[in-house]
């Protein structure tokens, strides 16, 4: 692609006869000299394909792939069914744009709106979007979707991820709002602090369960607490933990949000991922992004359009909630497509074993001298001890394949899904009893 160029030298000069210019320096004597580039760009030579691809191997070497990783952190490691990538890698999806023609987009438009349908039937909810970038975005914009004329500020709690924490307050900040955090009682989030905090101006309350820590907190009490004074309950989940805790629609939140990496999506340095939105019906028409909904043609046959589009592209943008203008469909697809890999009872089955695993790390790791810090019942990550020299540690870990927890103000976060075995998780627990006998 190097040497692409869309059109001749002579249209060139053709387009700039037409627009009353001589040369194309003329398109840019607006900027400062002082600004402009006048040396050439110095770039290597161009490679054939096997020399690229040699050369982009080798870069690629450099990096450090761990066998076993018992890191999580709001990213984790589950295992992917070849069919996933297939499904997802197909051109007709791959290099798909917004289906504004109903007509010629039906594949995606089916694709959004079963991904919507599987996204309610994991949360319990009535109505889905689709999409929008990550987890800590749809806390934020399900914090906008909240907010009235008397009631617009928002609490969230301390045991959130700090990347959503750091995100609603951002959002909020642009907006002339306030975001208050909701301190923590060991390891889960203070109700009593919540109430004492439940003021006339709060708007909605955001909570994440399983939450930063890996601790399952007493949603249902946080979400009544809200609803008493008045304000709406924002739940953020783990969709992998939904296969087996209660959903938050059975837990009555208003909004559910939640980080769709679990489903499908690989670790790939953190990104693409997906944001989760789900909602009540009376929220609907104040979800961002964009809402698929099923119909009929002019022969009676099924067919599939963009019901709602909240978003300012599309509506005076006076009446807009969010300024949201894409959306995340090819991930949405993927994890559609892993969703029905799976199935129903193959998602309960994965985060059952996720459980086992992380139960049996906590007590293996227990028993070479790292207690568990709090004991709030856990989904599969947990908090235990640090040694003095967390950073030995790690190291000790590495140097056996091993992507040790992340070491957190106050402890280690450890995480444990389906795809390490027990045979791993001994030695990782072997290594810290190494460690800590020789400190």
């Amino acid at each position: 692609m190097g040497s692409y160029v869309p059109s001749t030298e002579r249209e060139r000069e053709e387009m700039l006869r037409a627009i009353g210019l001589e040369r194309m320096d003329d398109l840019f004597r607006d900027v400062p000299e002082q600004v402009r580039r006048a040396a050439a760009l110095r770039l290597p030579e161009g490679l054939s394909e096997m020399a690229l691809r040699a050369r982009m191997e080798a870069l690629a070497a450099k990096n450090r792939v761990f066998p076993v990783v018992l890191r999580g952190a709001g990213a984790y490691s589950h295992y992917i069914p070849a069919i996933v990538k297939s499904v997802a890698s197909r051109e007709e999806f791959v290099t798909a744009y917004t289906p504004y023609q109903a007509e010629i987009s039906q594949g995606v438009l089916q694709s959004i709106f079963e991904y919507q349908t599987m996204v309610c039937e994991l949360t319990g909810m009535d109505v889905s979007n689709a999409s929008v970038y990550d987890g800590a975005s749809a806390a934020a914009e399900a914090v906008a979707m909240c907010r009235d004329r008397r009631r617009t500020a928002a609490l969230i709690s301390a045991t959130a991820h700090p990347d959503t924490i750091a995100t609603v307050q951002t959002y909020c900040r642009a907006a002339g709002v306030e975001a208050r955090v909701v301190p923590e009682r060991d390891g889960v989030t203070d109700l009593e602090a919540l109430r004492a905090m439940l003021t006339p101006d709060v708007a909605c309350v955001v909570l994440q369960s399983p939450n930063f820590y890996g601790a399952i907190e007493d949603a249902g009490a946080a979400i009544a607490a809200a609803h008493e004074a008045g304000a709406k309950a924002v739940l953020s989940c783990n969709p992998m933990a939904m296969a087996l805790l209660r959903t938050p629609g059975e837990l009555g939140a208003d909004v559910a949000v939640a980080e769709g990496q679990p489903l499908g999506l690989p670790l790939s340095y953190g990104g693409p991922y997906l944001g989760i939105m789900a909602a009540r019906q009376s929220l609907m028409r104040r979800l961002p992004g964009r809402i698929v909904g099923e119909t009929t043609d002019v022969d009676g046959k099924r067919a599939y359009v963009l019901t709602l589009q909240a978003r300012e592209q599309h509506i005076r943008r006076e009446k807009a909630g969010s300024n949201i203008c894409s959306n995340e469909a090819l991930c949405a697809l993927t994890a559609g497509a892993y969703l029905c890999a799976v199935g129903p009872q193959g998602l309960r089955e994965i985060a059952q074993r996720c459980v086992d695993n992380a139960h049996y790390l906590q007590s293996a790791l227990a028993q070479a001298g790292l207690a568990r810090v709090g004991d709030a019942p856990f989904f599969h990550e947990f908090v235990t001890e640090c040694p003095a020299d967390a950073e030995r540690l790690m190291r000790a870990l590495e140097d056996e394949g091993i992507l040790g927890g992340l070491p957190i103000p106050g402890g280690i976060l450890w995480c444990a899904t389906e795809t390490v075995g027990r045979a791993q998780m001994d030695r990782a627990a072997e290594v810290v009893r190494e460690v800590l006998a020789c400190s």
